[in-house]
């Protein structure tokens, strides 16, 4: 420690220009002094290079012949080339290979097949990978030693010295290789073995060598000490500087652990007495764990200290090779200040990524309850032990609070666990007029409790529970009004126990910006929730309550709506003449009320155009130009704040039991799925015309199929099928799957289907229609082809008599001949033929006649005076329902009739009506 130990004061006495120039390479002694050291320097220099060179090249040497003996030795050991053409060659010639490597100390053999392919290898990874090196030479069957790199070895890895041999059979062909070598990083420990005997003859050459050089100088540097008197003056006047004038401490301690030197400032921060030098640490009156810190011999970096009422940074580093005896330096700083601004920092630090983490966390669900769920969670454990969340009833039901209210439930916990020292969730729980609950909500702030004990209020509330809950540790509380637009939609409760230190006033900041964040995403949630409830209740209420009778179809649906919001989605199952049912599916565009009544006024709308008995390519065009008709009045409402009719999609089919065929078309929907009895799932071409409203006029085109008797129709909306991470095609197979196998009922497959298909989070909604068909028995239906001729009409009456008696309907044998007699008649009158008479025994009993003329009958009164006109009252008065559809063939008249054989009474206005025409005319 020369730099820092007091020196001998030098003499004031100058010294003369003779012993100031014995060291200056002017002089005669300088000049040969270095001149010596160089020459030294230079031999030395030539030697050790010279003799590198020579071990390295005698290294590698030796490296090439222990490479080329391993590897011929284990090429030729006997039973290599028979291991080579074995099943395993790798099984019987690793462990070999393995024995033969430490046996011949190389770093690796390693056994290739012709094709450079690794059988064996130190690392049994490699095995089986390409060798790295060249092997050409030696399937010609010669040895070839070069460097090169490969995989990592047990000994290192990198480039090594590496020797390939052939390993040849019994008629001299190369069955494989042999590779041995010894890493380059291992040769040169060969040459690093022999550096240290090296260097240390040049040292004791270069020290031998300037010995008589330094016997010369010793008497100069005895009397000169090295330095002249200016330049020690510098050095001491710079000691001085470094070590008095800095505001860090410095001590240097020799290995005995006595104070060598410390400065002021070193001092002043361990309260040092004035005869601190050359005493031993532990006699300075330092608490002891200062000095233990000082007196070991460890290094220190950056240690922070207490040391009284203060903090220091501590370094300690050995002086080593720095100074001439052994120690240590150590520097200290004050850090007391920082530290605390630290601390302030670090809080101030934590609470905005709290709030960060509660902008991030709270809101991302609009549930109430999930909301509140978040509040708690997020402000656990970082902020709070526990949190509670009481709101509103009405707040829960997704309802504006009426009043202020001190009766609210518990709505969410985080912390709380297993404990019922605090009121379990669900719990609806009034809080006294005392309490600080009711104080918060009374004064719209925050009330801390810093001391549970000493709080009155909160311990009358419920006194069992109140000791309960001091018991398990709870001793602070900050309750906060949870309030949006003014409105008070609950409380949040900030609980600590146990070792968590007590709230603060500056912590109830923190909690109002807590609670106010989840407030605005309370009420978000509360709205949603009343708007979602209403949408529901609307879309519900405007959905089918039940399916209606009918005897085609064997009818099941699901509807699900989406956890977003119910949406426009609707289905409908509707029965029409002549036994034929009627599917429908539709899917209006968005969510909300707007939504669902949008779905509500196109369901209405089908069914209206359904009883018109429309074909479905028809159907579609009228409730295309419906819908078209309705944007455009709503577009007004639009710019005054209303909405338009975003895109709606329908998919309308229409069932005969009779022949079995399905016509079905389709507005911008999906097609839909058919699982036939033998359990294929097929999905038919359905020609897909332009969403509803954007047909711009253009015809609508559908497509009919036949299906066999049991075949399920599958009607879906595209939630079912796209979602989130998957597409139409990929949701298709999976639908696909779900319908494919054994036959289902439409209930179980609803099921199956739904628990296959269903998102973890729905976001659109969901309908599913499942119809397995029916076909009408052919002994419960009649056909007759009809001439021209009025004479046709009793030979129909008699054939439709016969049939009735065949079914045992012959009560109702009476109407439906009078019913027949006058739409045959009218057919024959005023129609084209062919005419066709068609009776059906279903739910009820149905007529129709068919022509080919596109003229239809219209109901109307007759006057006294008209001789016709009366034949529609007397069909009217003799059916429950009746009505014209057209085909493409023309039109069809049908009527029904109740099974249960209802006909008009004798004497009653039907006996009134018949009176009006002769008997010949009927």
């Amino acid at each position: 420690m020369r730099l820092f130990r007091r020196p001998d004061r030098p003499s004031r006495r100058r010294s003369g220009p003779g012993q100031r120039s014995l060291l200056s390479l002017r002089s005669a002694a300088g000049q040969v002094f270095v001149l010596q050291v160089v020459i030294v320097l230079i031999l030395v220099s030539a030697a050790v290079v010279a003799l590198v060179i020579q071990a390295d090249r005698a290294s590698a040497r030796e490296a090439e012949r222990l490479s080329v003996t391993a590897a011929e030795a284990f090429a030729n050991a006997p039973g290599t080339a028979e291991a080579l053409n074995s099943a395993n060659p790798t099984a019987a010639l690793q462990p070999r290979a393995e024995a033969a490597r430490k046996k011949a100390d190389v770093d690796f053999v390693v056994v290739l097949d012709t094709d450079g392919i690794r059988l064996t290898y130190p690392d049994p990874k490699q095995i089986g990978k390409k060798f790295v090196g060249t092997i050409e030479p030696a399937l010609e069957g010669r040895t070839t030693v070069e460097r090169a790199g490969g995989p990592p070895l047990p000994s290192g890895r990198g480039a090594a010295v590496q020797a390939v041999v052939p390993v040849t059979a019994a008629d001299g062909s190369v069955v494989g290789l042999v590779s041995a070598g010894i890493t380059v990083e291992n040769v040169s420990d060969l040459v690093e073995r022999q550096l240290p005997i090296i260097l240390g003859a040049g040292a004791a050459t270069l020290a031998l060598s300037t010995t008589g050089t330094a016997l010369v100088t010793r008497r100069l540097r005895r009397q000169t000490h090295g330095l002249g008197p200016a330049e020690m003056t510098r050095m001491y006047e710079h000691h001085d500087a470094v070590l008095h004038a800095v505001r860090e401490g410095v001590l240097i301690i020799d290995v005995d652990g006595r104070l060598v030197l410390a400065n002021d400032e070193a001092r002043r921060l361990l309260d040092l007495p004035a005869d601190a030098e050359r005493q031993r640490v532990g006699e300075l009156g330092l608490d002891t764990d200062t000095a233990r810190l000082l007196a070991s011999g460890e290094p220190v970096t950056d240690a922070v200290h207490p040391a009284g009422d203060r903090l220091l940074a501590v370094n300690k580093r050995p002086t080593a090779p720095y100074g001439v005896q052994a120690g240590n330096v150590v520097t200290l700083r004050d850090t007391t200040e920082l530290a605390a601004v630290t601390g302030r920092a670090e809080v101030a630090r934590e609470r905005l990524k709290l709030l960060y983490d509660a902008g991030m966390r709270i809101g991302t669900t609009l549930d109430v309850t999930g909301t509140a769920e978040e509040l708690a969670q997020v402000s656990v454990p970082h902020f709070a032990d526990i949190v509670t969340v009481e709101l509103l009833d009405p707040v829960l039901r997704g309802e504006e609070p009426a009043e202020e209210r001190t009766e609210m439930r518990r709505a969410a916990a985080a912390g709380l666990g297993d404990d019922h020292a605090l009121f379990p969730v669900g719990e609806l729980i009034r809080f006294g007029p005392t309490s600080p609950v009711s104080a918060g909500v009374a004064g719209g702030r925050a009330v801390l409790e810093a001391n549970l004990r000493t709080s009155e209020g909160w311990r009358d509330q419920e006194p069992e529970r109140g000791r309960r809950a001091l018991e398990r540790g709870i001793h602070s509380l900050i309750t906060v009004p949870v309030r949006a637009r003014g409105t008070l939609l609950g409380v949040a409760n900030f609980w600590r126990a146990n070792a968590s230190p007590p709230f603060e006033e500056e912590d109830t900041s923190l909690a109002e910006e807590l609670a106010a964040r989840a407030a605005v995403a309370i009420d978000n949630s509360r709205r949603y929730t009343r708007e979602h409830t209403m949408a529901v209740t609307l879309q519900r209420s405007l959905l089918p309550r039940g399916l209606p009778e009918q005897n085609a179809l064997e009818v099941a649906y699901r509807y699900l709506p989406a956890q977003a919001g119910a949406g426009g989605d609707w289905f409908d199952v509707i029965p029409l003449s002549g036994a034929r049912v009627a599917l429908v599916v539709g899917d209006v565009v968005g969510h909300g009320l707007h939504a669902a009544a949008t779905m509500g006024r196109l369901r209405t709308a089908v069914h209206n155009f359904s009883t018109l008995d429309l074909p479905p390519e028809e159907l579609l065009s009228h409730l295309d130009e419906l819908v078209a008709h309705l944007d455009a009045d709503e577009a007004a409402a639009e710019e005054r704040g209303g909405q338009e009719i975003s895109g709606a999609t329908c998919l309308y089919a229409v069932y005969d039991p009779v022949s079995g065929r399905v016509a079905a078309a389709t507005a911008g929907h999906l097609g839909p799925a058919v699982a036939h009895p033998d359990g294929t799932v097929t999905f038919p071409a359905v020609p897909v015309s332009p969403p509803l409203g954007l047909g711009a006029g253009l015809p609508v085109e559908s497509a009919e199929l036949t299906l066999p008797e049991g075949s399920r129709l599958v009607l879906y909306t595209d939630g079912l099928v796209e979602d989130r991470g998957r597409d139409l095609d990929t949701g298709r197979e999976a639908l696909r799957g779900a319908l494919a196998g054994p036959d289902r009922t439409p209930e179980a497959t609803c099921a199956a289907v739904i628990d296959t298909m269903l998102p973890a989070h729905p976001s659109d909604d969901i309908v599913l229609l499942v119809a397995r068909t029916r076909r009408l028995d052919p002994a419960k239906f009649a056909q007759w082809d009809v001439p021209r001729d009025p004479a046709a009409v009793a030979r129909v009456r008699r054939a439709c008599a016969r049939r009735l008696a065949d079914w045992g309907l012959e009560e109702m044998g009476f109407a439906t001949e009078l019913v027949l007699s006058e739409l045959v008649t009218n057919a024959i009158r005023y129609g084209a033929e062919p005419i066709t008479v068609r009776l059906l025994n279903d739910r009820t009993l149905i007529c129709e006649v068919s022509d080919s003329s596109s003229t239809s009958p219209h109901l109307r009164r007759a006057k006294t005076t008209d001789e016709g006109g009366r034949g529609l009252f007397l069909v009217a008065r003799y059916t429950e329902r009746w009505g014209t559809r057209y085909t493409s063939a023309g039109k069809v008249i049908w009527t029904e009739q109740f099974l249960d054989g209802a006909a008009a009474e004798p004497g009653g206005p039907g006996d009134a009506l018949l009176d009006q025409w002769p008997d010949e005319a009927l």
